[in-house]
C-alpha cells in the first residue's frame, strides 16, 4: 500500500504541478482559451489558485521524500482536496459536468493519500 501511496501523491504531484505553474505564470486571456472557467475570476485569483496548486504539488513529495516534517504530505492532499471541491463547485455552477468528473476523481485520490499518510500508511 505504501508503493500505492507514493505512485498516487507522485501522479497527484505532478498534475498539480504542471496546473500550478500554468496557472500561476500564463496571463488570463491565455489561459482563457484552454480554462474558459478563468473568466468568472480575476487575475490575481488565479494566480492564487495555481500558487496554491504548485504548493500542494510539492508539499505531496518533499515533507515525506526528505523526513522533514512529514505530516506535511498528507495535509498537502487534505489542502488539495479541499481545492478540488471548491472547483467542482465552481464547474457546477458552470454547467460543466465533464469537469466534474475529472475534479471528483482527483478529490478522490487525493483523499486517498490524506487517509494513508494520516492513518495507518503514516510516514
Amino acid at each position: 500500500m505504501n508503493i500505492f501511496l507514493w505512485i498516487v501523491q507522485a501522479v497527484l504531484a505532478a498534475m498539480f504541478g504542471m496546473a500550478g505553474v500554468m496557472k500561476a505564470t500564463q496571463p488570463k486571456d491565455k489561459l482563457a482559451d484552454r480554462l474558459p472557467w478563468v473568466a468568472d475570476f480575476s487575475p490575481a485569483t488565479v494566480r492564487f489558485i495555481g500558487v496554491v496548486e504548485l504548493a500542494g504539488a510539492l508539499g505531496l513529495i518533499l515533507p515525506a521524500a526528505t523526513g522533514i516534517a512529514p505530516i506535511f504530505t498528507p495535509l498537502a492532499a487534505t489542502g488539495l482536496a479541499g481545492t478540488m471541491l471548491l472547483a467542482a463547485l465552481t464547474h457546477a455552477r458552470r454547467k460543466e459536468p465533464a469537469a466534474i468528473a475529472f475534479n471528483a476523481v482527483l478529490l478522490a485520490l487525493a483523499t486517498v493519500v490524506a487517509w494513508g499518510r494520516f492513518g495507518p500508511y503514516a510516514l
